[in-house]
């Protein structure tokens, strides 16, 4: 499965990309507010990926995001209604999370009944919220310790983007 924008190629992963994917998985910058630590090994990956390319071919909706032919990301839903990305850090600020996030939610509404798509988000990510935000999703609640990253308990801000208000 492939989509494309204007700047981007959206595929489902293969076992090749494990090399991109630790590159970015492995980024503390990248992992900041993501639900577990950097990844400390290719071998901490490796099932990380086999899983994503299992789920895909059930209930998974799981692009990775290429630029120029480079992984850079990763966007959709492991699980729908369940919604996030990641994106290497040299990528921040240009766009490409809210270009690859918009062709994955207009496929995901497109091919499954979900009724919304939702996203649960450490409240410090603001770079995340904003894009989130500018996708058309609305804040539903928030709740705090909901999970342990290292030594860290991190807070959550959930939230939900209804099937009628997907942004054109």
């Amino acid at each position: 499965m492939e989509l494309q924008t204007e700047r981007l190629t959206l595929r489902h992963p293969t076992r090749d990309d494990l090399g991109p994917l630790f590159e970015i998985m492995s980024n503390p910058a990248a992992m900041r507010f993501w639900s577990t630590l950097p990844h400390a090994s290719i071998e901490v990956t490796r099932p990380w990926l086999e899983r994503m390319i299992a789920n895909n071919q059930s209930e998974g909706h799981q692009f990775l995001i290429l630029l120029d032919d480079r992984v850079i990301g990763e966007v959709g839903s492991w699980r729908p209604p369940d919604f996030g990305f990641i994106l290497h850090p040299d990528f921040w600020g240009q766009g490409i999370a809210t270009e690859a996030a918009r062709a994955v939610i207009s496929h995901i509404f497109a091919v499954t009944d979900t009724p919304d798509l939702q996203a649960d988000v450490d409240p410090r990510n603001a770079a995340s919220l904003h894009v989130l935000a500018r996708l058309g999703f609305v804040e539903t609640g928030r709740a705090a310790n909901t999970f342990l990253l290292g030594e860290q308990w991190c807070d959550s801000i959930y939230l939900a983007l209804p099937r009628l208000h997907v942004p054109l």
